[in-house]
């Protein structure tokens, strides 16, 4: 099984790939974008990258050649087409055409891609999701979802009203979760004509002490939902770090269980669900939203859970235990689907750490690189 590593960062997209010789990067591409998600297609190996922000405007990049060249989709207007639009010295250096966006200004950047069923989906900042049915060429909102939610009335959070968690039912195309920051969990059972919030807490109480302004109130588990995955298999398990701990949910989201007890830290980003295994789960704390957002204590540990979050153990082999202030963002850390299943995660301070055996070691692939922004992995065979 051959695997690449598609790295997001905020200086375009780079790309690992294991050879005879080891490890080897190429990169950066897509002009340098800031590239919050890259993912791939395994069948076609068509690869995406989705980014943006004020300068650029929004929009979604598509190399088919195994990511030697890369064609942009642009979606919104950025600060950079007012300039080229009345300095035409400025168009001419950077090739900028005049033309209508499909969605003016309406989000300044896509943040998140999901592609399943042969609909690439994306979430956008402000929230917004997008549907293309023909691999990212055109895309259409889907209306039902912030139209509908009372968009005007939502918050946003630390880094904005992001959509950054898109999970997709693997056999029933009409059924999808979301993750909003800082709004929550929204479901859909038909398409995305409807959609129903789900952040009520089973246990309700748990989080009775938080007070932080996205925490949980009124029963909900709390609008802050930082990453969201579902666990494989027939149940709708879901699993998600949030602002306020570690959830898991046995009935897609109706209700919500804590299990971050046993944890450090009850804040993090990413969460990792075992590709076969619904019950193991990895996930990395921080030491506190206020606290600077590093490891606990300074040393880094990935937590893994073979219980569904009943018990943790903490794994530290090969991460630095000492100096160690660096921050890993809700969507830089992947897996893929060998056996044993391999784990990966970038910084804010450019390292790659990559585990080939479920967490148990770690070592640092590659470092120096910009902001890692997000990781995935394109398992083909």
């Amino acid at each position: 099984m051959a695997v690449a590593i598609l790295w997001g960062t905020s200086k375009g997209v780079f790309l690992v790939r294991e050879g005879a010789q080891g490890w080897a990067a190429t990169g950066p591409f897509c002009d340098g974008w800031p590239i919050n998600h890259v993912i791939g297609d395994p069948l076609t190996g068509t690869l995406w990258a989705g980014g943006g922000g004020d300068f650029q405007g929004a929009g979604v990049w598509r190399s088919q050649d195994d990511g030697a060249t890369w064609t942009l989709t642009k979606l919104t207007k950025g600060g950079m087409d007012d300039w080229a639009a009345n300095d035409p010295g400025f168009a001419a250096m950077i090739g900028w055409v005049d033309a209508p966006m499909p969605f003016d200004r309406e989000f300044m950047q896509v943040w998140s891609l999901h592609f399943a069923h042969g609909v690439l989906c994306a979430g956008t900042k402000p929230a917004r999701l997008l549907k293309s049915h023909d691999m990212g060429v055109t895309w259409d909102k889907v209306g039902g979802l912030t139209d509908d939610q009372g968009v005007d009335d939502w918050q946003a959070g630390g880094a904005g009203l992001t959509l950054h968690s898109l999970v997709s039912h693997p056999a029933d195309p009409d059924r999808m979760w979301v993750g909003i920051s800082a709004e929550g969990v929204f479901a859909t059972d038909d398409g995305g004509a409807t959609w129903d919030r789900r952040n009520r807490l089973s246990n309700a109480g748990a989080c009775a002490d938080h007070h932080h302004p996205a925490g949980p109130e009124g029963g909900e588990v709390g609008h802050c939902v930082h990453n969201m995955m579902r666990a494989p298999g027939e149940g709708d398990v879901l699993y998600q770090q949030n602002h306020h701990g570690v959830w898991r949910s046995a009935d897609g989201g109706r209700s919500w269980d804590d299990i971050s007890t046993g944890l450090p830290s009850t804040f993090g980003f990413p969460i990792r669900v075992h590709p076969r295994d619904a019950d193991t789960i990895w996930t990395l704390p921080l030491n506190g939203d206020m606290a600077g957002r590093f490891p606990p204590d300074a040393a880094c540990a990935v937590w893994r859970s073979r219980d569904g979050g009943a018990t943790w153990t903490g794994l530290r082999d090969g991460l630095p235990q000492q100096g160690c202030y660096f921050t890993v963002l809700r969507q830089a850390m992947a897996g893929d689907a060998r056996d044993p299943a391999g784990l990966y995660f970038g910084t804010n301070s450019g390292s790659v750490f990559a585990s080939f055996d479920e967490g148990d070691s770690w070592a640092e692939l590659t470092r120096h690189l910009p902001t890692i922004l997000s990781v995935e992995v394109l398992d083909r065979a």
